[in-house]
Formats: C-alpha cells, sequence, structure tokens
C-alpha cells in the first residue's frame, strides 16, 4: 500500500467507511425491510452462526432489495473486501447461475439464486459500542466484528467454487481461486521426499473442511461431525452419506482420525523449509489475507510475522496430482487455513481463514465487556 499514513490509522479510516456504509445502507430500508437486515449484536448464537452452503438465512437477502439498496449495499460489501478480492466474491456469485443452468434448473426456491446473498447488520455502527457485519450467501461468508472503532475480527473468512474450473470460449478456463490451489499444490511437489511424507497426513482427502461451519474451532473436531459426535466410528454411523463417501473413495476411519484437528499443529514447519519453499508458502498465505482491504491485510501480516512465521505447519492430505481430491491446512499461532477440493472429480473448492482462539472478537469483545461501564 503507498501511503505515508500509520498502517493503524488507515485502518481506522476502512472502519469508517464501514460505519458509513452501512449506516447509509440501514437508512434506505424500509422499517420491514431494516428490521430483517438489523440484529442486536447481543445475540450471539446468531452473530457467530455461519454457512457455506446453500441454506435460507437471517438477514436481507439481495432479492428483496430495489436497485438503490442493492447498490448501497454493495458499497458495504466492498468495504471489507480489496479489489481482487471483491472481483473473486463477484465471480463465485456469478457461478450460481452457471450452477443451476449446470443442473439443469430443476431446483426451485434458493438452493441455486444469486439473490440469495444475505445482508446482516448486528447492532449500530458506533465509535466506542461493538457491532458488526456479515456478508454471506453459497459459498461467501464475510464476517466483520468491531469495537471501538477497531476491528478486532476479520475471520471467519470464506471463499468457495463450483466449478473451481470452469470453460472458458477459446479455450480459456475460468479459475476464481487458482491461486490457492495452485501454490499449495507447487509447494507441495518442491518439497523432497523426506518433507512430504512430513506434510502428508494420508494419501486420502477428507470430504470437507474439518471444522465445517463450527463457530469456533473446536479441538478433536472430525468432517462431517456434528452436535458433539467427533467419534470416528460415531461419524460413520450416524450419517449414511458420509458412510457412502467412505465406501465410495476409500477413506477409513484412520483416514479421518489422521485429519483430526489439534491444537497442535500437523505437518511440516515452515522452520524447516529451504528459502523457496517458504516463499511458496508466504505466497498462498497471502492470498488468504489479501482477501481484506490491503490496509487490514498490512496488520493481519505483520501479527502474522510477529508471532513467527517458523512456526506456522502446512499439511496435506490426498493426492498431489490435478484433479486428484486434496485437501490441505495452514497452522501457526492465531492463524488457520483450511482447503478442500474433493467433490464433482475434485472440481469444487472449499476454503476458510480462523481465528482458532479469536473468531468473531470473542476474547476482545469479553476484555472489552470486563473493562467497560456497559450493563
Amino acid at each position: 500500500m503507498n501511503t505515508d499514513r500509520p498502517i493503524g490509522a488507515a485502518a481506522r479510516e476502512v472502519v469508517q467507511r464501514m460505519g458509513e456504509a452501512a449506516n447509509n445502507f440501514l437508512a434506505a430500508l424500509s422499517t420491514d425491510q431494516r428490521a430483517k437486515a438489523q440484529l442486536d449484536f447481543a445475540d450471539e448464537s446468531e452473530r457467530t452462526t455461519w454457512h457455506y452452503t446453500p441454506t435460507p438465512r437471517r438477514g436481507l437477502p439481495l432479492g428483496e432489495m430495489d436497485r438503490k439498496q442493492h447498490r448501497l449495499a454493495q458499497r458495504l460489501i466492498m468495504t471489507g473486501l480489496s479489489r481482487p478480492g471483491w472481483v473473486t466474491a463477484s465471480t463465485i456469485m456469478g457461478l450460481e447461475t452457471t450452477l443451476d443452468g449446470l443442473e439443469g434448473w430443476t431446483t426451485a426456491g434458493w438452493w441455486r439464486d444469486v439473490n440469495h446473498y444475505f445482508v446482516t447488520i448486528f447492532g449500530q455502527p458506533h465509535e466506542s459500542q461493538p457491532w458488526g457485519w456479515r456478508f454471506e450467501g453459497h459459498h461467501i461468508s464475510l464476517n466483520y466484528t468491531i469495537v471501538g472503532g477497531q476491528i478486532v475480527a476479520p475471520t471467519p473468512t470464506f471463499f468457495g467454487a463450483n466449478r473451481a474450473e470452469a470453460p472458458l470460449i477459446g479455450g480459456y478456463s475460468l479459475r476464481p481461486l487458482a491461486g490457492i490451489e495452485d501454490l499449495a499444490r507447487e509447494l507441495m511437489h518442491n518439497l523432497s521426499e523426506e518433507q512430504q511424507a512430513r506434510a502428508l497426513l494420508t494419501p486420502v482427502a477428507p470430504p470437507d473442511l474439518v471444522q465445517l461451519n463450527r463457530p469456533y474451532v473446536k479441538e478433536g473436531a472430525l468432517p462431517w461431525a456434528t452436535a458433539g459426535i467427533d467419534d470416528p466410528a460415531a461419524v460413520v454411523e450416524q450419517f449414511a452419506s458420509m458412510e457412502r463417501f467412505c465406501k465410495e473413495r476409500g477413506v477409513t476411519l484412520a483416514d479421518l482420525d489422521a485429519v483430526r484437528y489439534s491444537s497442535s499443529p500437523r505437518g511440516i514447519a515452515a522452520a524447516n523449509m529451504q528459502p523457496a519453499q517458504r516463499e511458496l508458502l508466504l505466497a498462498l498465505i497471502g492470498d488468504y489475507i489479501h482477501r481484506m482491504p490491503e490496509e487490514l491485510a498490512e496488520i493481519e501480516l505483520e501479527k502474522l510475522h510477529a508471532r513467527g512465521v517458523d512456526g506456522i505447519h502446512f499439511a496435506w492430505a490426498g493426492g498431489i496430482e490435478r484433479r486428484q481430491p486434496h485437501y490441505y491446512r495452514l497452522q501457526g499461532p492465531r492463524f488457520l487455513v483450511e482447503y478442500d477440493n474433493t467433490q464433482n472429480d475434485a472440481n469444487h473448492i472449499h476454503s476458510v481463514w480462523r481465528d482458532p482462539e479469536d473468531d468473531f472478537g470473542a476474547d476482545l469483545l469479553a476484555h472489552h465487556y470486563a473493562t467497560s461501564h456497559h450493563h
């Protein structure tokens, strides 16, 4: 970012733009629309609920806005994304129409509809009181929590794509998330055999993200395990779809257990990589962090380096060639990335950046309430 302003000042300007955009959006809504769009910040259950599947959500959908309201909503969304991040998000949304056609336009309602992306404001934008906002729909989830004019949490941040690669005229392809796929595979190929053995958790990829859409990162979590069911045998027993997946893909209980989440990172640490390998790792990390505005990305990158890049681990599951189902995890202090590409013949990406200790600003909000006079 080319600016002489301190990073903190630049970030505060982003927060100010967010607040102004949120207020302008709310002011343009009818009473009924505002009742949908604006929820109580204290409703922690709803505020920390997020999805990346096509499902009904609370908030105001784009399809219930007129042109002016729609554009004001887009202005708010843009305050939480870099220019490349915004283009990527717009492309992901556009793929809903493509996906609807590929599926024969057979599903009614909210299932495949570009108008079913929702804007939700939590609380009222304020210089000192907590507030936040969410933009979400199929394969996109942006969550910002703001306290005292500062962003205390930009996570979880989720981008997905189905199809991950789609043909264009002239033999070209549309790949909105190409960077996070290609950089990770290039890193895996650049590791020595010994390093690859350390990075590889299992040669069979899990069916989805290990943490799925849990509100907070959970120790010992397994993919497709919900409602506290985190024993591998119980997962297969309870979910028939999971059982079918296991049989079709040759996934064993040992494979599931190999990708079980632990706060002690698995895989190969950056400290054990060669300089060129570390460069690839940092470029991959950058693709996730630079989804957000540059002013905020710089702060997050500074935090990452201050905590120590050497401690970031890279772990892989599945095949290492294109169109082979695969999964990877980047994990270090206060930093977690999960990625999978296993569905639709490994042409369907999920990716999320999280803070294992402070998604939705849980810790800083607790401190704010403990030290303020808020009742």
